[in-house]
């Protein structure tokens, strides 16, 4: 990638930074007060996102390998672009407008422009895949924990029946790609249609090269498939393991099974509202309405939103500094390979 570009996306996570610096809403010296009040469980909350990451490079880069013994790319640099590309989303509106084309546009000297594209689109779609299998798998969790109300059958009834059909389209996707599809549909959007309409005759043996490369994953590749979902819904599950840690500053009596709850139910509230940049106040509320739902106090969801979001800051300025380092190295690296 040129260096503008990249700098381009430095510059939009560092006013992602600044935006969550000015939206804590508590005075600083109150928010450092319940950082030391976390204690050793704060590194905690921090360090198990390099075990996130890692899951999820593995996963990705499964999907980039495509099951050869070989691949073009280092697994430490796919982990890097993991790690930025994570953080941009953070920081975008409608989540994955900055990560993704970054992660594709880091790739292309390595892969090829379809071939960068199609990898970083199926892990998207793995990515979300694993999300709705999370909570689908939580509202079994659920049900058997706990009593369920009239209303809230009806609630995971809904949310259940979303699950599937969303789990069912992206089966299809994966059978028979979903690129060209998604551009016909766009086609008939009024605001969309006329900039998707000249896209897709500009680039539609580009978009079919890719659609192909979606469906030969799933329909050669199996094992690569479902190892690359193993470790994606790991990741989802380890997300678990932050709450816990959070919790246990709070109140010794903690259920891990609980934290897989309030996860799983807070992320899908989050993505509810995607559009919010760094999904502002969404997780918050989330948090607050799904800790009281499991008849534990509310200023746990509050306290617990707080560190996420410090740890979150951490980890968005890690991963901008991380798309300044190693670059060079894997430049020289591709140019001895060509």
């Amino acid at each position: 990638m040129k260096a503008k570009y990249r700098n381009i996306f430095i510059i939009l996570g560092l006013v992602a930074i600044v935006i969550m610096l000015l939206t804590f809403h508590m005075d600083y010296r109150e928010l450092w007060a319940n950082i030391q009040r976390a204690g050793y469980w704060f590194l905690g909350v921090v360090g198990i996102w390099v075990v996130i990451y890692f899951f999820n490079t593995v996963s990705w880069y499964y999907i980039i390998r495509n099951g050869k013994g070989s691949c073009p790319v280092r697994f430490w640099y796919v982990y890097k672009l993991s790690i930025s590309g994570f953080a941009l989303n953070y920081a975008t509106p409608f989540g994955m407008m900055g990560g993704e084309p970054y992660r594709v546009m880091e790739l292309t000297p390595f892969l090829g422009t379809s071939r960068a594209t199609s990898s970083v689109i199926l892990y998207v779609m793995m990515h979300i895949l694993s999300h709705l299998c999370f909570w689908l798998s939580s509202i079994f969790l659920f049900i058997t924990l706990y009593p369920v109300t009239l209303p809230l059958g009806i609630l995971f009834l809904f949310i259940g029946s979303f699950c599937l059909a969303c789990i069912y389209f992206f089966m299809q996707g994966y059978h028979n790609g979903m690129v060209v599809k998604t551009f016909r549909l766009l086609q008939h959007l009024p605001f969309a249609k006329n900039w998707a309409m000249r896209f897709y005759i500009e680039k539609k043996e580009s978009l079919e090269t890719i659609d192909k490369q979606i469906a030969e994953l799933h329909s050669r590749r199996k094992s690569t498939f479902y190892m690359s979902f193993l470790f994606e819904f790991c990741a989802r599950i380890l997300t678990s393991v932050e709450i816990f840690f959070i919790m246990k500053i709070l109140t010794p009596d903690v259920n891990f099974f609980d934290c897989v709850l309030i996860m799983a139910f807070t992320s899908l509230f989050s993505n509810i509202f995607f559009f919010s940049p760094m999904q502002l106040g969404a997780r918050e509320g989330g948090f607050a309405l799904v800790v009281s739902a499991l008849s534990l106090s509310g200023a746990f969801g509050v306290y617990t939103s707080l560190i996420t979001r410090v740890r979150e800051l951490i980890w968005i300025s890690i991963g901008i500094i991380l798309m300044k380092i190693g670059n060079n190295k894997n430049k020289k690296d591709e140019m001895l390979k060509t």
